[in-house]
């Protein structure tokens, strides 16, 4: 297969870098990532800003954009050949639950749903605060054989799926488990500081702690040493709903 790889952590991420080596050993890669740091960043845009993109010294090419940009220009800049898969990822963090909202890992992957490919969007759970091992090859193992599924069982459309890998060596990993979105508590309260002029400045709070993360949820397959694979739509719409307020909205 003819394959996209981006993120949001940046084109000299280690979890790029490791989901290359593997992809790249049994298909062919293109790497369109932002040149810096972009997690948070959502479905962004650069709408008031010229993108420009450049070879980077590891080969990849490096985008002054969002994890959106990256992937628009893979697809629509007509500068590559047509590509099969979306690849985005490896983030070194959890996009479970509510994450996915904000993560620009997930919407590298959506665009590329948009933008009428198949996606995968995976994350490697590990801890941020602690000081631990980051097991990125288990994380991209595990979105091979992801997508040797994806090759025999083709996504149906407007759908990603949103991959989660406990930060495990591979064979401490139980299996993969078809799970739907949790929920979190709200962040902490913002950090108040003072710059060195002594203006305030805010920080976000940690995120919150799982309300919704039961059995059935990604926090829960991750929790129980599992690979979480949710499906994700590019369709908002809560189409149960319609019948529901069309009768006192329309009135």
């Amino acid at each position: 297969m003819r394959i996209l790889l981006s993120n949001d952590d940046g084109v000299f991420a280690k979890g790029i870098a490791v989901m290359y080596q593997h992809l790249s050993q049994s298909h062919d890669v293109v790497v369109i990532a932002p040149d810096r740091n972009c997690s948070g960043m959502s479905n962004a845009l650069s709408l008031h800003q010229p993108l420009r993109m450049t070879q980077a010294e590891n080969g990849f090419y490096a985008v002054n954009g969002t994890p959106s940009d990256c992937v628009q220009l893979g697809i629509n800049s007509g500068t590559f050949d047509i590509f099969d898969l979306v690849v985005s990822g490896i983030n070194d963090g959890p996009n479970l639950g509510d994450d996915t909202i904000y993560s620009g890992t997930v919407a590298a992957a959506l665009e590329g749903r948009h933008l009428g490919l198949p996606a995968i969007a995976v994350s490697l759970c590990a801890d941020k605060r602690a000081e631990q091992h980051y097991e990125f090859s288990s994380a991209a193992v595990m979105t091979c054989q992801l997508i040797n599924k994806i090759i025999e069982h083709p996504l149906e459309a407007k759908q990603i799926l949103n991959l989660n890998v406990p930060n495990l060596p591979l064979d401490k990993i139980n299996g993969i488990k078809t799970t739907r979105c949790g929920n979190r508590h709200k962040a902490e309260t913002m950090v108040q500081s003072t710059d060195p002029f002594g203006k305030k400045i805010y920080w976000y709070g940690k995120l919150g702690n799982e309300q919704d993360g039961g059995p059935g949820t990604d926090f829960h397959a991750v929790a129980e040493g599992y690979c979480s694979v949710s499906p994700l739509s590019t369709d908002m719409t809560v189409h149960q709903q319609i019948a529901r307020i069309k009768p006192w909205l329309e009135k």
